[in-house]
């Protein structure tokens, strides 16, 4: 699962982090594109010494820094990670996007509502929390499965923490 709980604090603060997927490495990376290289250039052997060469060169140039720019692209979107802090008094999410950016929420748990939208969400399974008259999305990279998972992991912690 791409989300952990820590340990509890001394204070008895739960904290949640949650990021996406990251199954391609840098030196899959490199690997990936090595190999695409050859593959598109195994087919030129047969063109040395022919105008044509330059034409399916310039093409496969293309499409090798179109995959070049989409998984890059792809790595950047990936360091989008959220945390969740659990305590007694508060619960609060931190998101911080891939441009840096952050946003911030906060809520007493008491009042703090977890909410899947099986199907009536943007995605499958939709994820969210109310509270302190604000709705926010929590887990958005996750997968239906995981979102389900989270949902009522979340909700048996919170009424764990408002039973006590």
């Amino acid at each position: 699962m791409p989300y952990r709980w820590s340990d509890p604090a001394p204070d008895d603060t739960r904290t949640l982090t949650l990021w996406p997927h990251r199954s391609l490495t840098t030196r899959g990376f490199v690997t990936f594109i090595a190999t695409s290289a050859a593959l598109f250039g195994a087919p030129l052997l047969a063109l040395l010494g022919t105008p044509a060469l330059w034409v399916i060169l310039g093409f496969m140039a293309t499409s090798l820094a179109a995959i070049w720019v989409a998984l890059t692209r792809n790595q950047r979107d990936r360091t989008v990670s959220e945390r969740l802090t659990l305590t007694a008094t508060e619960i609060a999410l931190t998101r911080h996007n891939p441009e840096g950016a952050q946003q911030n929420w906060s809520a007493n748990p008491y009042w703090t509502r977890v909410t899947l939208y099986p199907k009536s969400g943007p995605v499958p399974a939709y994820l969210t929390l109310t509270g302190n008259d604000r709705e926010v999305e929590l887990g958005a990279f996750l997968t239906p499965e995981e979102r389900t998972s989270l949902a009522a992991d979340l909700r048996s912690r919170l009424a764990k923490l408002n039973v006590t």
